[in-house]
């Protein structure tokens, strides 16, 4: 790939620049806090989270499903209010905000994300402070791994795959970008991404 055609930096949020913002070990967190039965929640969880993902269901509607399907003892809104404290943000997103002010590249998010918890993450973690897009799974109706999710986000920035490079913390969800001719990296840690990323500026500004 020539180094001059880069253009768009596509980024996942979840793993790589805060928590996941619903995974499993918060649901384990949120049954022992809660004195819910985990491996009924985890199982009506896996039939109904992604309807929410791609904007199907409301959270509310997610958890009449998952967690008010019996009576309680505890409130609603002290269990969104659960949900929601258990997104925190990673090292990652705070250098990655300072190096985008002279990148030269549009960074696009693309992860899938529930509307609720997506619109609090965007503004709790002041997401547009480094994305200049978001292809947020509730927004467009499709999810990651479908390859129609990285199209639409090449057809929004007007981009060719040889043009863009992708980040995310799944293995799946690389190898699903690459099958589309994307330049797409795992990520595992900030200083091996941060490698990647300074060697991409570097090649540009050499271009």
């Amino acid at each position: 790939m020539e180094a001059n055609n880069l253009k768009i930096l596509f980024f996942d949020i979840g793993g790589i620049l805060l928590s996941n913002g619903w995974g499993h070990e918060s649901r384990r967190l949120a049954a022992q806090k809660f004195g819910l039965d985990y491996e009924e929640v985890n199982a009506l969880h896996t039939f109904i989270f992604n309807v929410y993902e791609i904007g199907s269901v409301t959270l509310d509607e997610y958890l009449d499903t998952v967690i008010f399907n019996h009576p309680r003892e505890f409130t609603r809104e002290d269990f969104k209010e659960f949900v929601y404290q258990q997104s925190v943000e990673l090292p990652t997103l705070k250098w990655l905000k300072e190096w985008k002010k002279d990148c030269g590249f549009r960074i696009i998010s693309v992860n899938n994300e529930g509307k609720e918890l997506n619109d609090y993450r965007v503004k709790k973690f002041k997401l547009h402070d480094f994305f200049d897009a978001f292809i947020s799974s509730c927004e467009v109706g499709l999810r990651k791994p479908d390859p129609n999710i990285w199209k639409l986000a090449m057809g929004i920035a007007q981009a060719q795959p040889n043009q863009c490079v992708y980040f995310d913390d799944r293995i799946m969800f690389v190898n699903a970008a690459k099958n589309l001719g994307i330049r797409a990296y795992l990520h595992t840690d900030l200083e091996s991404t941060k490698k990647i990323l300074q060697q991409l500026k570097e090649e540009t500004i050499m271009s």
